[in-house]
């Protein structure tokens, strides 16, 4: 209870100092719209412009009698504290890693096991299967929210502060700042690293410091994120793609007509169309951005001795009557490219 009422506080805070104004797509003088809630914290580029194409496309879609409004840059908080938002309904919706959902629901732990997937084709492929990420996604709705669409995320890989990573050797003994995830942990530890879970905002600081040697994440990091300042080893081992996932309070439906709330699930999987689209573009004018800003350093590695080094992890979810189904559906999805 105490947690929910300093959500709330904080919630109210901030639409008390009138600090959003001007955040959403909507027009404020419209007091006929239906107005909902959308928070999300810091991300790339691509992100962001997807989920504001969310927003257009429900006010299009609508005529303008549902409207999106914005709170942008973590001003409501972190993922976690985003997600409990929209879990009391405080927000209707936001925007996270599928890793910072691991908390809420065990589901989305088989997306943080290595090399769960192929290649990128075959992650659209899982990504964009019903018949698993249906129950994936409304595997939350007992705790007041569900998934209603996903975003690219990209590839995630290890960069470093003081040398690239070309084998499971190089990361023994070095702190890695992880996702607060079981699975990225457990990843870390049997890659001979040391986990540190944290937010992301405190990741700079802590590469700055040295109280991390380095970290794992997507290219976007580097410049737009302005970790390359600190940390300038990129090194492609690409151990997993998480995806990103919008989620939605379960009550958004009860406020809308039937035709409001069918726009809202058009919208959604429009804006993931959108995402897809501009994502790979985003990723190289990063990259390009980032050696001409901080002189990153990108090198490939033989992803063969990572694999073999985190077996145990696909072992114990291939064994595990909970997951053994969902996790041979996702690779069935490799063996049928």
């Amino acid at each position: 209870m105490k947690k929910k009422h300093l959500l709330s506080v904080v919630l109210m805070s901030v639409l008390g100092t009138g600090v959003l104004a001007g955040c959403g797509n909507s027009d404020a003088s419209d007091e006929d719209a239906i107005v909902l809630r959308y928070a999300y914290a810091s991300n790339s580029q691509p992100v962001i412009d997807s989920m504001k194409e969310f927003g257009r496309l429900v006010e299009e879609k609508t005529d303008g009698e549902v409207q999106i409004e914005y709170f942008p840059d973590g001003q409501l908080g972190g993922e976690i504290e985003l997600i409990e938002l929209t879990q009391t309904g405080g927000i209707d919706f936001t925007k996270v890693s599928g890793s910072a959902l691991e908390s809420f629901s065990k589901d989305y732990s088989i997306f943080g096991v290595p090399y769960i997937f192929d290649s990128e084709e075959h992650f659209y492929s899982v990504m964009e299967d019903p018949e698993i990420m249906d129950d994936i996604y409304n595997s939350t709705a007992e705790l007041g929210f569900v998934g209603l669409t996903y975003y690219d995320s990209g590839q995630r890989s290890f960069y470093m502060t003081d040398g690239p990573i070309n084998t499971p050797e190089d990361l023994k003994g070095k702190k890695i700042r992880v996702m607060q995830s079981e699975t990225a942990i457990k990843m870390v530890e049997l890659l001979g690293g040391s986990a540190v879970p944290m937010g992301s905002n405190e990741v700079y600081t802590s590469l700055q410091s040295n109280l991390i040697d380095g970290a794992e994440n997507n290219e976007f990091v580097l410049f737009t994120a302005g970790h390359g300042g600190v940390a300038k080893y990129y090194s492609y081992d690409a151990h997993t793609r998480v995806p990103d996932v919008v989620i939605m309070n379960d009550t958004v439906q009860e406020r809308l007509s039937d035709e409001q709330y069918e726009a809202v699930l058009e919208a959604a999987k429009e804006s993931t169309d959108y995402e897809k689209s501009v994502f790979k573009e985003a990723v190289e004018k990063e990259k390009e951005t980032a050696v001409a800003e901080y002189g990153i350093i990108f090198n490939d590695v033989d992803i063969a001795p990572f694999q073999a080094a985190v077996e145990p992890l696909h072992e114990q979810f291939k064994n595990n009557a909970t997951y053994s189904e969902l996790y041979a559906m996702i690779r069935a999805h490799a063996d049928a490219e």
